[in-house]
């Protein structure tokens, strides 16, 4: 079993920033990779940010390219999201995910998310 544990969430004006944070934990291991999720009201979740390893290998969507740093601490299963300049179309439930090894898929079951609400 894999539990998912996100935190950091809140309310905040157009421009502002949050940092949010993740811990896996359970059955884990040291996680292959870790990333981001968010779904907005009556729409699909979708991938906001990923990274494997270290920070060189990361991965953004497009609409938060320059905005988003995800950065991670391999040893304590944590992986963080640090959001800058923040838009109304932010506004979502935040959820992480891992993958636990090279070649698999992310994670089947979810987290509770936190929620951003970006005001304008």
């Amino acid at each position: 079993q894999v539990q998912l544990a996100e935190s950091g969430g809140g309310l905040v004006q157009a421009g502002g920033s949050l940092r949010l944070s993740c811990t896996a934990s359970g059955r884990t291991g040291r996680s292959y990779a870790m990333g981001w999720f968010r779904q907005a009201p009556e729409k699909e979740r979708e991938f906001v940010a990923g990274i494997v390893g270290g920070p060189s290998s990361t991965k953004y969507a497009d609409s938060v390219k320059g905005r988003f740093t995800i950065s991670r601490d391999i040893y304590k299963n944590t992986v963080y999201l640090q959001m800058n300049n923040l838009k109304p179309g932010d506004t979502a439930v935040y959820y992480c995910n891992v993958k636990l090894s090279a070649g698999t898929d992310w994670r089947s079951s979810w987290g509770q998310g936190t929620q951003v609400t970006v005001s304008s």
